[in-house]
């Protein structure tokens, strides 16, 4: 049993890699099932869940994706905690479906949250941290009912990325590059939402 949900995993995960996510989707759901049938345990249905997100993502059935990734963040919060670092990671693949739906509000505090746990217990100069703080300034910046002082605050915590970023992972490299450019949006919108008339 333990041979054919890992060839069932490796199938679904090939097929996703190639680029055949209908296929992969297919698969991926036939293991769901498996796996709720065979009674597997919670983390193993958790990946497979997350893994089923993503092929919804892929093929742009993002409220899919959404309702998938909201439960697979509640489900690792509730088995491992909040200082687990798949429930970080989870946080970060759920507050991204609310961002790419334009539910920024909501992306936004689940961001702010979590970058400050991600802070706590991976550091200030962790990749997850980075990528939170980059992320929650975005969805300040993106949004049009943000305030001035909203819009300041994106600024200063991308200054304060970019800067940490380019130390730890040096100059060319996509985090770094990333946050650059979202600074330059950032203080392009102050700037425009700052000039009067």
């Amino acid at each position: 049993d333990v041979i054919k949900r890992a060839a069932f995993t490796a199938l679904g995960i090939g097929l996703y890699m190639s680029l055949n996510f209908k296929e992969a989707l297919s698969v991926q759901l036939a293991q769901s099932s498996t796996l709720l049938r065979v009674g597997a345990p919670a983390n193993c249905f958790l990946i497979m869940q997350n893994n089923l997100a993503n092929t919804y993502a892929a093929l742009g059935r993002d409220e899919e994706a959404l309702s998938m990734r909201r439960d697979v963040y509640s489900g690792w919060l509730k088995l491992k905690g909040e200082d687990d670092l798949q429930t970080i990671m989870t946080a970060n693949n759920y507050a991204c479906s609310l961002k790419e739906l334009g539910r920024l509000e909501e992306a936004r505090a689940l961001y702010r949250k979590w970058m400050l746990v991600s802070q706590r217990v991976l550091g200030d100069c962790d990749h997850c941290t980075l990528t939170f703080k980059k992320r929650f300034a975005q969805t300040v910046y993106e949004d049009d009912s943000a305030t001035l002082g909203d819009l300041r605050e994106a600024v200063a915590t991308l200054v304060e990325t970019a800067r940490t970023a380019r130390r730890v992972l040096g100059g060319a490299h996509p985090v770094v590059e990333d946050t650059d450019r979202s600074l330059r949006e950032a203080r392009a919108v102050l700037s425009i939402r700052e000039t009067p008339g």
